[in-house]
């Protein structure tokens, strides 16, 4: 059993071609999952080196790298969203055997991130304090942390295709080579992270965060202009295609809502924390998120493994296969979620411990993650099965989901129990998990319904 295990683990990191359109769906999902898992768990590891370095710095450094990250959430809706119509797009074409169309879409989306960058990064770079200013931030807290602010919203490129580039590798089926690229680029920034903050200080962290992914894109880039994956470029495949790039937008604008309708949910938690709490309660809360983010992007791994076997079995017709798929996922990712729940109702003073000794942040930390991480399961759940509509194409059904959950629940909930009741930041904390286990069901219902089965992509 146990070399059984060995055999799959080294096979899943391998990066060899398959087609998961056919064999076992169990060891389909796991021969990608465990790739993707390790990469977004190096992607957690950005957050939580970041907050584990500049926590070191005193409760500005940390409040400004936590009211930054908020934004820079608008930014990974981004991607997340352009990343979920290459995945949705190259996955379909993939499972069709049109490994042409593929590549075709993929530089298609990276054109797209480009022109979305130039359009951000303007405003970032003139406009960090008032960023800062916006979401609550004390005048010391911005005086500190504007060049922080600046440098990472302005160095957005390298989080736009960083995300992009392995949605096209993930829709591909080669999860090894996204899962490789995250690894590079988080290696890179804990190297350079204590060295820059040391020289540099707050700002030391950005240049270090933007230079870490920013080698991840090259390295990306290297392998699908000069790779042998399915998914090749060539220059002649940016050349705009009006049709292509309709479709991409077709499917990713609901996408890139999707979270920016959850980011925006949190970025008025975040700023309700920090106007009922003051800075104290504000630190407290980003280091429980941080924590809480190194925990759920590894379920949003297995998630994003069934969003491709999903795309590539209905891109081959074969619909039992593509949710049979969904609900194995569905059960690994409640497993895992149970344990982590577990951990953060058991253990949350032992874990906050590691980034703070201020009893003040600790306190608000501990409540945070006790709270929050009590709904972890049916986090995971409702991961899979947004996900796997995702995967489908099927993206505005999930933005609606989002809608209702983030917007009609978390957000009234939050500022009610915040700021009407004696709960203050407490109440701001439940309305997590209580809109999440909403968001949950809700996915559930949709996919039920089973509408996904019949988009064209």
């Amino acid at each position: 059993m146990i070399s059984k295990s060995i055999r799959i683990i080294i096979e899943s990191l391998s990066g060899v071609e398959r087609d998961y359109t056919e064999g076992s769906i169990p060891k389909a999902v796991v021969l990608l999952a465990i790739p993707m898992i390790l990469e977004l768990s190096l992607e957690s590891v950005f957050a939580v080196v970041d907050m584990f370095f500049v926590s070191k710095l005193g409760e500005n450094a940390i409040a400004t790298v936590g009211l930054t990250e908020a934004v820079v959430m608008i930014i990974y809706s981004l991607g997340i969203g352009l990343s979920t119509g290459a995945t949705a797009i190259v996955a379909r074409r993939t499972g069709e055997k049109d490994p042409e169309a593929a590549s075709n879409a993929g530089a298609q989306v990276i054109m797209l991130a480009v022109v979305v960058s130039v359009l951000l990064s303007i405003p970032s770079i003139f406009f960090a304090d008032d960023i800062l200013r916006l979401m609550g931030a004390a005048e010391e807290v911005v005086r500190d942390g504007a060049i922080f602010t600046q440098i990472i919203l302005g160095g957005n490129l390298v989080i736009l295709l960083l995300f992009i580039i392995n949605g096209i590798f993930r829709g591909a089926g080669d999860a090894a080579m996204a899962m490789k690229s995250l690894w590079l680029a988080s290696i890179i920034n804990i190297v350079l992270c204590p060295i820059l903050i040391h020289f540099y200080g707050l700002k030391g962290a950005a240049i270090a965060t933007v230079i870490g992914r920013g080698s991840g894109v090259l390295y990306q880039l290297y392998h699908l202009f000069g790779g042998k994956g399915i998914v090749k470029f060539t220059m002649r495949q940016f050349k705009p295609v009006p049709d292509l790039i309709a479709s991409v937008v077709k499917i990713s604008w609901p996408a890139t809502l999707q979270f920016i309708i959850a980011t925006g949910s949190w970025i008025i938690l975040t700023k309700l924390v920090a106007e009922t709490g003051g800075t104290t309660a504000s630190a407290g809360y980003q280091i429980a998120m941080r924590n809480v983010m190194f925990f759920i992007l590894p379920a949003w791994g297995l998630s994003n493994a069934a969003a491709t076997l999903v795309g590539q079995n209905l891109g081959a017709g074969k619909i039992d296969r593509a949710e049979k798929s969904i609900m194995l996922s569905a059960q690994y990712n409640a497993i895992f979620m149970s344990f982590v729940m577990l951990l953060f109702l058991i253990f949350p003073k032992a874990i906050i411990s590691i980034f703070t000794a201020d009893p003040g942040i600790a306190g608000y930390a501990v409540t945070a993650l006790r709270i929050i991480g009590s709904g972890y399961i049916f986090y995971g759940v409702g991961m899979v099965m947004v996900q796997a509509l995702n995967g489908a194409g099927d993206t505005k059904a999930p933005t609606l989901i989002n809608l209702i959950g983030f917007w009609l629940i978390q957000i009234p909930l939050g500022y009610y129990l915040a700021t009407q009741t004696e709960l203050k930041t407490t109440g701001a904390f439940m309305a997590v998990p209580i809109a999440e286990t909403i968001i949950a069901l809700l996915a559930w219902y949709y996919l039920k319904k089973g509408n996904w089965k019949t988009i064209q992509v």
